[in-house]
């Protein structure tokens, strides 16, 4: 019962750090309407795109450095103070970076829209997977395959609807031994990372299928 009371209370907290969109912010303080400019979105590619290199490196700063603070403290701090097991840990560690993201996404002053939470998706991975050797190779690997797809493709949303893939394999690689109910439990929460991932990139999905999506460094 307690485990439920703090899910829920961790999801609200991740949803409000999620909320500070830091693509928004740094537009406004450079002088860009983020929302009226390139995709529209408030994410890190956007930001790129309609700021320069300055101001995408800032947005995804910021983006990882929300979804650092709340994961860490739950992860390395509230955690192991309440004795949870590494099962537990990763569980909650999940749910406040699912707030994160959810935040992100759907920031409730700006109308619910945000971006598409790969950063914040990002940062979550390695927050909550990098307590041993396998997580970090998984991590690398991740990695290695993002940075291999939009090298080959130029197609970064491509590489972002792989990659988000790394939540459900992980779990199933490294908690497929645990009692059913958990495994299920971080199975469902890792899937709804991947699920929200394609539901933000609708758009770049169908764009991907006619042909028409742009590739990075290309111009409108």
């Amino acid at each position: 019962m307690t485990e439920i009371w703090l899910s829920l209370l961790f999801l609200l907290v991740g949803y409000g750090f999620g909320c500070f969109s830091t693509g928004y912010v740094v537009a406004k303080m450079s002088g860009h309407n983020i929302q009226s400019e390139g995709s529209g979105n408030i994410g890190t590619t956007n930001a790129l795109r309609t700021m320069g290199a300055k101001g995408g490196a800032i947005t995804f700063a910021g983006d990882l450095l929300k979804a650092f603070i709340p994961t860490f403290v739950v992860r390395l701090i509230i955690c192991p103070a309440m004795g949870y097991s590494p099962e537990v840990t990763y569980l909650l560690t999940m749910v406040i970076g699912l707030g994160v993201v959810i935040g992100h996404n759907f920031p409730f002053y700006l109308h619910f829209k945000g971006g598409k939470g790969i950063a914040v998706s990002a940062a979550v991975i390695v927050a909550s997977s990098s307590d041993s050797l396998f997580g970090w190779i998984m991590i690398l690997a991740g990695l290695l395959v993002f940075i291999l797809i939009v090298a080959i493709t130029r197609y970064v949303s491509l590489g972002s609807l792989v990659v988000v893939w790394y939540f459900p394999i992980y779990v199933i690689l490294q908690y497929r031994y645990c009692a059913m109910p958990m495994f299920l439990g971080l199975l469902a929460l890792a899937l709804t990372f991947t699920t929200l991932a394609y539901i933000k990139h609708a758009g770049n999905i169908k764009r991907l299928l006619n042909g028409t999506e742009r590739k990075i460094g290309e111009k409108r």
